[in-house]
This record gives structure tokens, C-alpha cells and sequence, in this order.
């Protein structure tokens, strides 16, 4: 099935919204392409990051643009719907003639458009934590690898409440799958037994878990402090959680730590039944800082609710937004390899209190923060990183990637660099 007959039956938006500002300046307008799902599973998570996008780009049109020009939002519905996405993201290059695209959410989606920006030298901004494995020169993760997320809160469960059994939860795709892959080996690693890990996926949209938290109660019931790892994404967090309070699971005997539920989802929720267990994030709302109030204040505004919250992608689009403008000031220019040639080193405040910096493999630096769910749908913060963290691309805990690294930067200009064989593009041994 081609395109239109894809987006009619998706019932797919996919307008051009230009900005409301008046402009003195002259020039065409920069289009920037906002690529989520607004329908389907994934729009619990994905349809603030599109608002998000619009409140960044009128902010700033309203500060003058970029390079005398105004930026002109494309947005598209991809749907939850993966191949869709590929499609789309392709018309927004190549029929919208967008300067870059902001989008995705999970890693089925990033890795269904890669190809589609690797051919066209698009430029992607991709703001979710992921699996890592992976550095393209056309993409910047401004979210979590799993050095920023996942190894941590499995350190903080460990050492802080001396969790000796692992339940790894996950929707059945390639984010949860080599997340656990990689913690499992870390597990292992660290002398935890293979008969203390529980694995299990669910597909997306999933809503019967009775038999799932059974299987969990039972697996806990050892009287060795049991832990819930979670990659669960889009709405089945709901009944998840739902179905942990039905069967009396709380905090203080199995934990969960979550890795996709941040504000925006618990926003929804009946919190009650969720206080004290936890997520993982580099950012929380009820960080205190002043760019942080500052940023809370001028999205109401913007959304014009003062009830509506603000979370960990919500800071990931706000950071690559502005490392991308920053790169496109220093390029003069939105060409794509001027702005990947000028975008590496460039820093830009995040709303932690800190600096994030892009660095050669096209991830950033963030702080790493466990937060602990309170009975207003906020987190309070019980663990931070003394130091930012940088992204790693490649897993230093799976024998394939820890001899790989990516720089994107003379002389090295490679995602998979062997410095054992100092070969680019080559396994490790």
C-alpha cells in the first residue's frame, strides 16, 4: 500500500503549521519536521513532544529566528505505526523539503526512518532514552544510553536497597530486549545467579497482566529483596501498575523502576497505588533551578494550562533544539553537513543546573537521577550522579561493542570504530 492509502487509513494529520509571528526579516522560512505519534499506543508519550517542538519553535521566532529567518513547524502523524514512519519521515525530506526533523520515540521507529535519513542526509534529533548499539552520522541522541539509565538504577537498587532478585520487564521490542541483554550480562557480571533473573516481554498495547504480576508476586515471595526493572512503553503501563496494586504489590516489597514513565504518563494514573516506586530519568519537573521554573512558567504559558507537566524528553527536544540552532548560527548555514561539521563541542544548559555537550559520537552529557513516585504524579529525587555522564554508543558489557567506539570527527569519521583492529565498520572480535 502506497503513502496516501497508508496515512488515509491511519487517518494520518500531516499539516504545515506556520508560526504567528510577525517578521521584519526576510528569507524563506526554515521548516522544521516534528515526526511522533499522535494516535495509537504511543500517544500517551509522544503527543507532548509535539507540543513541545511547536512551544520551542515559537519561542524562537519570537526571539528573531534563525539566521533572519523564521522557523515554519511541519508536523506528520506517524500513528504507532512503524513502516508509516519510514514514509513519512521521507516526504518530510523530500516533498516538505524540511532542514531537519525532530521525532520518534521508540527504537522500532528510529531504526524503521534510519535508512530513509542516511540516503537523503536528513538530519535527525531523536529525544528518548535507548538501547544504544548504535552512533549514525545523521542522528543525535539526546536522550539516555543505557550508561545514563539503566546501569545506574540497577547500581542504586543494588547498593541502596540491596536488591538480590531481578525481574526485567519489557514491551517486545529492540529498546527492552538489548537493554536486558546488556543488564543481564552486567548482573552476571556483578555475581548475580542466572535462576535470580526473570525475563519477560509483552507486546505494545498490552493489557492482561493477572498472570504476569502472579509469575512476579511468586518470583518475590523468596525472601530475597526483589526488584521490577522496567521497559514496559505506552499505555500498558497503566493496567500494569493497575494490576500491581490489585494484587498487593507495594514499593516497599517489590519495587519497580521504571524506565518510560515519566510525568506526562503518571499524569493520567490514580498515582496512590504507585507512590514510592520508581524511575529513572536525567531529568524530573520538580528539579529546582531557575532554568528549570523558568522553562515550567513559559510552557504553560504556551500550552495555556497551568495543571500540564513538564518531563525527561520534553528537556531531550528543549537540549536538541538548541544544540541544533546553536549549530546552524555557527554553520550560517542548515545544511546538513555544515551542521553536523559545526554541532560537535557545542554546549548548551540543561535544566538540571548543568551543561550539555555534544559530543563526537552524537551523544550528550547528562546527570542521572532516580526518582521516587510521590501521591501527586511528581518525583522525588533520592539519588544524582555527583558528575555529568557521558552518552556511551557502545556497551562496555557486551563482548561485541566494548572494543567499538564512534567519533564522528577527523580523522576517525566512524559509528563503529574497532580499536582493537582499528578497523571502521568491523564486529569486535
Amino acid at each position: 500500500m502506497g503513502l496516501s492509502g497508508r496515512a488515509l487509513l491511519a487517518g494520518v494529520l500531516s499539516a504545515s503549521l506556520t508560526a504567528g509571528a510577525a517578521f521584519a526579516q526576510e528569507g524563506e522560512p526554515i521548516k522544521v519536521g516534528i515526526l511522533h505519534s499522535l494516535s495509537g499506543t504511543m500517544a500517551i508519550s509522544e503527543t507532548t513532544l509535539k507540543d513541545t517542538m511547536l512551544f520551542l519553535i515559537e519561542k524562537q521566532n519570537a526571539a528573531g529566528g534563525l539566521l533572519g529567518r523564521p522557523l515554519e513547524p511541519v508536523t506528520v502523524d506517524i500513528a504507532s505505526d512503524w513502516p508509516l514512519a519510514a514514509e513519512l519521515a521521507r516526504r518530510l525530506i523530500e516533498v516538505d523539503k524540511v532542514d531537519v526533523v525532530f521525532g520518534c520515540w521508540t527504537s522500532v521507529c528510529r531504526k524503521s526512518v534510519l535508512p530513509v535519513f542516511e540516503e537523503l542526509n536528513g538530519l535527525l534529533f531523536y529525544p528518548v532514552q535507548y538501547e544504544g548499539e548504535e552512533s549514525q552520522r545523521n542522528v543525535f541522541y539526546t536522550g539516555a544510553s543505557p550508561n545514563q539509565q539503566a546501569i545506574p538504577a540497577v547500581d542504586y537498587l543494588m547498593n541502596e536497597e540491596g536488591v538480590e532478585r531481578w525481574v526485567l520487564a519489557g514491551t517486545d521490542y529492540v529498546y527492552p530486549q538489548t537493554t536486558n541483554l546488556i543488564l543481564e550480562r552486567y548482573l552476571k557480571d556483578k555475581g548475580v545467579a542466572a535462576e535470580d533473573i526473570l525475563i519477560n516481554y509483552t507486546p505494545f498495547g498490552h493489557s492482561d497482566w493477572q498472570t504476569i504480576v502472579s509469575d512476579i508476586v511468586a518470583f518475590g515471595s523468596t525472601g530475597r529483596k526483589t526488584a521490577v526493572v522496567s521497559t514496559i512503553n505506552g499505555d500498558a503501563n497503566v493496567p500494569f501498575y493497575r494490576e500491581l496494586a490489585n494484587q498487593g504489590v507495594k514499593a516497599e516489597d517489590i519495587p519497580v523502576v521504571a524506565f518510560s514513565v515519566g510525568e506526562e504518563e503518571l499524569s493520567g494514573f490514580d498515582t496512590a497505588p504507585l507512590v514510592g516506586h520508581l524511575a529513572a530519568w536525567n531529568y524530573f519537573m520538580s528539579v529546582d533551578t531557575p532554568e528549570n521554573a523558568a522553562f515550567i512558567a513559559d510552557w504553560r504559558a504556551f500550552i495555556k494550562d497551568d495543571k500540564r507537566v513538564t518531563n525527561d524528553p520534553m528537556e531531550a527536544h528543549y537540549i536538541g533544539f538548541n544544540l541544533w540552532a546553536k549549530a546552524v548560527e555557527a554553520a550560517g548555514t542548515t545544511d546538513a553537513d555544515a551542521v553536523i561539521g559545526a554541532i560537535v563541542g557545542l554546549e548548551t544548559p540543561n535544566l538540571t543546573g548543568g551543561v550539555a555537550t555534544m559530543l563526537p559520537n552524537h551523544h550528550i552529557t547528562k546527570p542521572v537521577l532516580i526518582g521516587e513516585i510521590q501521591d501527586d504524579g511528581q518525583f522525588f529525587v533520592v539519588s544524582e550522579t555527583p558528575d555529568l555522564v557521558p552518552g556511551d554508543a557502545w556497551s562496555d558489557f557486551l563482548p561485541g561493542s566494548k572494543d567499538l567506539e564512534a567519533d564522528w570527527t577527523d580523522p576517525v569519521n566512524c559509528g563503529n570504530f574497532n580499536t582493537v583492529t582499528k578497523v571502521c565498520g568491523a564486529a569486535a572480535p
